[in-house]
């Protein structure tokens, strides 16, 4: 059995981790490498009875950490030190990058991060949806390609490593 074999036999704790890349410092996002989604977000298909279910990375990364299983519709799953749709940093204690919380607190934490707009506007441009989904995949395909080398924080931080400095 060769080893994508093996892997696509393990349980779903070890296929989701290996799709993982952590950063060097205990408090560095943990990035997510494979499938992303439209909107810039990690994909993640778990095995079920009668075929398979898709589970964005981050939530995924918090049942497998915290426990619990299923997470009800009226729980989030936030960003609490960073902005970065491919992180999976799940950790119990003050390390972790996300946290469970209501759907008005997720919604309070992106209009303080700048990430809400009017939704005419942003249906006719594509916007940030477009934006976030080419930087997830630049992020996610720099990591693949480079590993965690010294450019990789300054597309973490959201810029673009080929973008002109203006001054």
């Amino acid at each position: 059995m060769s080893d994508a074999e093996a892997l696509d036999e393990a349980p779903d704790s070890v296929r989701f981790w290996s799709k993982v890349v952590k950063g060097p410092r205990p408090s560095d996002c943990w990035i997510w490498t494979g499938a992303i989604g439209d909107d810039g977000y990690g994909r993640y298909w778990q095995r079920v009875p009668g075929g398979q279910r898709m589970w964005r990375a981050h939530r995924f990364a918090v049942t497998l950490v915290f426990g619990g299983g299923e997470l009800s519709e009226h729980e989030t799953v936030r960003h609490q030190s960073c902005d970065v749709p491919l992180c999976v940093h799940a950790a119990l204690g003050a390390d972790s990058h996300l946290i469970l919380g209501s759907v008005a607190e997720n919604n309070l934490d992106r209009s303080r991060a700048g990430r809400h707009a009017n939704m005419h506007s942003l249906r006719r441009s594509g916007g940030r949806r477009r934006d976030q989904v080419t930087a997830s995949r630049e992020l996610r395909d720099h990591l693949l390609t480079h590993g965690w080398d010294a450019a990789f924080p300054t597309l973490l931080a959201g810029y673009s490593i080929d973008q002109e400095q203006l001054f």
